[in-house]
């Protein structure tokens, strides 16, 4: 199982590429191609190099995260490239409960594909609501995961 290109660019696709710290659609301070941590600060600038180098480091580290989960599931690289993007947008612990994985885990791969859907909502003034690039990150998750 390993991050195939597709699943690379599809992140980035989303993700976009911001070399200084900015808050996000759900008020979360970010930078490059998506990385958030303790490390991102307000003011922070990165150079196109460190945000390329942040984004290998997030995918790599995910990546064992997600192979720790799915533990000798089978699982093609479409599969695991679509939940690591789904992965790399909702945090470690909420893929780790999602139906998601638990229908994957339990070979029903259409109802997991089918439950992408589900995460297209994001917390805006302390509202879940339904935000249309979510949406449509979802549809691509699904589609590379299907593929």
């Amino acid at each position: 199982m390993k991050l195939i290109e597709a699943g690379k660019a599809l992140i980035k696709k989303f993700e976009s590429c911001v070399l200084k710290a900015y808050i996000d659609a759900v008020g979360i301070l970010t930078i490059g191609w998506g990385h958030t941590g303790k490390d991102v600060v307000p003011g922070l600038i990165w150079s196109q190099s460190q945000a390329d180098q942040a984004f290998e480091d997030d995918t790599t580290s995910r990546s064992k995260v997600l192979a720790i989960y799915l533990d000798k599931v089978p699982t093609s690289d479409q599969q695991f490239s679509a939940m690591l993007s789904l992965m790399y947008n909702i945090g470690n612990n909420a893929l780790l409960n999602s139906t998601v994985l638990r229908l994957h885990k339990a070979g029903d791969y259409r109802g997991a594909a089918a439950a992408f859907s589900m995460w297209n909502k994001g917390t805006v003034d302390g509202k879940k609501v339904v935000l249309n690039g979510l949406t449509a990150r979802r549809k691509e998750e699904k589609a590379l995961y299907l593929s």
